[in-house]
């Protein structure tokens, strides 16, 4: 494409001063979504995006494989309160996963709720249920086109009705209910002055059922001027309420705790050194999986009642792993006994230990992939988890405690052979010398002539773990030669606390270098080569993508950074950013901070008269996470900058957010569109594509 094939976009004189430093914004205005200069913009490169896509003929093949890819059915494990057991479906291409309910052993499931019906074009969904410990109401929350906001209602289990309870300005909070189903504690923000406002600090509150919002009580705010989140719960027994505060969406957190009964209230867990998350309580003994002293995790015990801020009554139960590549990621307590979630290198160990931290057994998985679930109580005889991997979709087993044995509960019936398909790990050195985990999947039968089509996919923040996991849409990728690779990066969580630190703040570049490690690898190895090499991610992701794309745009075939974070001077002041500053540091803080985030920002880094790759930006109009002005910025100064005749496109959803929440239908057409975007891009021949069609 040619620079006067993009819409104009005027160019500011705004110049900020860090420092003594002088930082141009010439897009500032963008950073209002809903200013007419900024909708005009928008529509117009809807409009050029649009056009450049619509003349690739296998864009339609593209939508109706993954179509048919997709529908297949799908279920979550089930989950028990009272005498119902509840769980979600997917028939196959509905747009959102439907809560069903089964009222009592033996009976037929049926309808709870059907997200579905919210919204003709499925852009209202379903954020978040929670049931009450007798089995009766759900209060569920429910987000409009994507939005991290939500407004809760409560409906009667057995009646189907919703009630008079209605909630409103939630953001990052579920309802938890009061252990005596009377109503539920909540967080709640105060109300923005516009969709990108910085958030303030949430307040808990309890609302009792069948009373107006503004009767709910005010159980626990932060301190004047203190950005926390903040949530509630009641023990299982009653006896306790336990608060969590985070100051982050990565890092350290506080645990308050109020005896109900002696009114006593403790800042049991007040020094921010660590992560703790509860497991369960016995009486005053709470167990906590926590990462203080032992980043790798480990599971404690605290007794409430003989612990003070300043002198914890602590034990270690199971210590955290001696193997430097495997870490204790949680536990859950059933059948009187702790189920416990390892990683090692990066795929799922589960062990069952007694109370007092003795050893039971390994639980035997289905293979190696990725498990989660075994939730419940400690008198539960029997739990469910999922296994997935690269090439196995999502499969639910019923797990015997007493017999420690699996049997399949739901298994999917899909239109793929995953016997088709393989994968692998390999690892990548890094430019200071750390190994990274690389996993490479394909079609089988490909042969390593550096000139397959490739996608490495990675995140690499907030202590993230990725992990194996089967996609449908990824297989469509391998049929037509592809091969699609995830990189599992510092700043994640994969290997504890320390990894997850080795790519924050200033040692952000790691995450860059560790991804850019793994491009060369595929690059040597012979895998693919620059012209066939596309790299993606979203969100944090995003911001990976635009980090590597401007400091290495010459090792690369295509580049798409999805809803990505691209401004590092000015993503704290919209929205939830400042809660990120733990993971990025902040250009106010410090003029460190400043220096390493000006060193990369993505938006800062487009260097004028510059051929960078073909690029496909991916964002939404209103997104409220990641603001979409990050997007129009890079945008606008990447297609200001490029050289050449590689596009510079950005894709403009409208009535959806930063990703969850949107209709599966939405899904379908964005991935066939990126689809097809590296297949212009790539050249990939007719031929290869001959068995999506045979397919249709």
């Amino acid at each position: 494409m040619q620079p006067n094939s993009y819409p104009p976009a005027r160019r500011g004189d705004q110049v900020d001063d860090y420092y003594g430093i002088k930082v141009t914004d010439p897009y500032r205005w963008m950073e209002d979504p809903d200013a007419p200069e900024t909708t005009t913009w928008v529509d117009k490169q809807i409009e050029l995006t649009n056009s450049y896509l619509s003349d690739i003929p296998m864009r339609e093949v593209f939508a109706n494989r993954l179509k048919k890819l997709w529908s297949y059915e799908r279920a979550s494990a089930p989950f028990e309160y009272g005498n119902r057991e509840f769980f979600y479906k997917n028939s196959g291409l509905q747009n959102h996963s439907v809560l069903y309910v089964i009222d009592q052993p033996g009976a037929e499931p049926h309808v709870l709720i059907d997200p579905n019906t919210f919204s003709e074009d499925g852009t209202v969904s379903m954020a978040n249920a929670s049931i009450s410990e007798d089995g009766n109401l759900v209060a569920y929350g429910v987000s409009a086109s994507g939005s991290d906001w939500i407004e809760i209602r409560v409906r009667d289990i057995e009646t189907g009705a919703d009630l008079s309870d209605h909630l409103k300005w939630i953001k990052w909070s579920a309802a938890s209910w009061k252990a005596d189903n009377s109503g539920f504690y909540y967080g709640r923000l105060e109300e923005p002055d516009s969709s990108t406002a910085a958030a303030t600090s949430n307040k808990v509150y309890f609302h009792k059922l069948g009373t107006n919002q503004s009767e709910d009580v005010l159980i626990y705010q932060p301190p004047e001027k203190q950005d926390w989140l903040c949530s509630a719960f009641e023990t299982e027994d009653q006896r306790y309420l336990v608060i969590q505060i985070f100051t982050s969406s990565s890092g350290n957190n506080r645990v308050y705790v109020k005896d109900l009964q002696t009114q006593r209230f403790i800042h049991l867990l007040d020094k921010e050194d660590a992560h703790w998350s509860m497991i369960d309580n016995d009486g005053s003994l709470f167990w906590f999986h926590t990462d203080l002293d032992a980043p790798r995790g480990r599971i404690v015990s605290i007794d409430v009642s003989k612990s003070t801020v300043e002198h914890l009554e602590l034990k270690e139960v199971i210590p955290q792993p001696n193997d430097a590549h495997t870490i204790l990621e949680y536990a859950s307590t059933v059948g009187n006994r702790f189920i416990v979630s390892f990683s090692q290198d990066v795929h799922s160990k589960i062990a069952e230990f007694n109370l007092d931290g003795t050893s039971i057994r390994e639980v035997k998985l289905p293979g190696i992939g990725t498990a989660g679930g075994f939730s419940g109580r400690m008198k539960d005889k029997q739990t469910y988890y999922s296994f997935t991997s690269y090439t196995q979709p999502q499969t639910i087993y019923r797990y015997d405690i007493a017999k420690g044995e699996s049997s399949v509960y739901f298994a999917p019936q899909i239109d793929i052979d995953p016997s088709q398909y393989t994968s692998k790990l390999v690892f990548a050195t890094s430019k200071d010398g750390t190994r990274i985990p690389l996993f490479i999947s394909y079609r089988k039968g490909l042969k390593r002539n550096a000139s397959n089509p490739t996608i490495l996919y990675g995140y690499g923040g907030f202590a993230v773990s990725l992990g194996p996991a089967f996609a449908a849409a990824r297989t469509m990728w391998m049929d037509i030669g592809g091969i699609y690779a995830e990189a599992i990066l510092r700043g994640g969580g994969e290997y504890g606390e320390e990894w997850h630190l080795a790519g924050t703040k200033a040692q952000k570049q790691n995450v860059f270098d560790d991804f850019i490690a793994c491009a060369e690898l595929l690059i040597s190895d012979k895998y693919t080569s620059t012209p066939r090499l596309a790299i993606s991610g979203g969100s944090n992701g995003g911001l990976l993508v635009g980090a590597c794309m401007t400091q290495r745009p010459a090792l690369f075939g295509a580049c798409l950074p999805a809803v990505g974070v691209m401004d590092m001077l000015r993503f704290d002041k919209f929205t939830g950013g400042k809660f990120w500053r733990d993971d990025y540091g902040s250009a106010e803080a410090s003029k460190e901070e400043f220096d390493f985030l000006y060193a990369y920002s993505p938006y800062h880094n487009v260097k004028e008269s510059t051929s960078y790759p073909p690029t496909y930006v991916e964002t939404a109009d209103h997104d409220d996470r990641v603001v979409p002005a990050h997007s129009f910025k890079f945008s606008a100064a990447l297609q200001h900058a490029q050289v050449g005749t590689s596009p510079c496109l950005i894709r403009i959803e409208k009535k959806a957010g930063h990703g969850s929440g949107k209709p599966l239908s939405m899904v379908i057409q964005a991935t066939a569109d990126k689809y097809g975007f590296l297949v212009k891009t790539f050249k990939i021949p007719t031929r290869k594509l001959h068995r999506l069609r045979s397919a249709r």
